[in-house]
């Protein structure tokens, strides 16, 4: 059980390392990409939640 343990000590500690290691590194084009997805959910919500409330009434007035 005592090797175990250590075991996942020696995991987390190399996880947290190289998590900090890759976080280090910058994305050039981060910002117009994030505008972008941004953008997309954006106008995949605003067309979807109308569509799946107007389903939500139908079921309700037909089936339930």
């Amino acid at each position: 059980m005592e090797i175990l343990t250590t075991l996942v000590i020696i995991i987390i500690i190399i996880s947290i390392i190289s998590t900090l290691l890759i976080a280090g590194k910058g994305d050039e084009g981060y910002s117009s990409s994030t505008k972008s997805n941004t953008t997309n959910l954006t106008l995949i919500y605003a067309i979807f939640i109308p569509i799946v409330l107007i389903a939500l009434g139908i079921f309700i007035v037909f089936f339930a």
